[in-house]
């Protein structure tokens, strides 16, 4: 199995990761029907926020969790959301890559989805 280590890399996963994420039941709608993803910005914008937390390059500008709120707004993001976002994840990094590279993308993502359900529940209760 390839080792995740080049931005190229990270575009393959990325690529495949929101191949899935469209086609999926469960959360297909935010992209698509709520935030209506221009994915010839979204893409980039990706690639940039894995390769700077997975190799340290400050490339990525922007607010990642700033994004999701509106969305939470007009539709709830709740925790079932981020499972199978995370599911998505992990099962294209294991489809993909191997190594210590590959279990810190999944790790992080574990992470995120943690945080970013904790923030949009509290964002609701507000």
């Amino acid at each position: 199995m390839k080792k995740l280590e080049t931005r190229k890399d990270i575009e393959q996963l990325v690529n495949s990761f929101y191949a899935k994420v469209i086609k999926d039941e469960k959360i297909a709608s935010f992209f698509t029907d709520i935030a209506k993803v221009d994915w010839d910005k979204h893409l980039p914008k990706m690639y940039s926020f894995w390769e700077s937390i997975l190799f340290g390059q400050m490339t990525y500008k922007g607010n990642p969790m700033g994004a999701h709120f509106p969305i939470n707004e007009i539709k709830a993001m709740e925790q079932e959301h981020f499972d199978q976002w995370l599911s998505l994840w992990t099962q294209t990094v294991e489809e993909n890559f191997a190594g210590e590279n590959a279990d810190l993308a999944i790790y992080k993502a574990q992470n995120i989805a943690k945080l970013m359900a904790f923030k949009m529940e509290l964002a609701r209760r507000l």
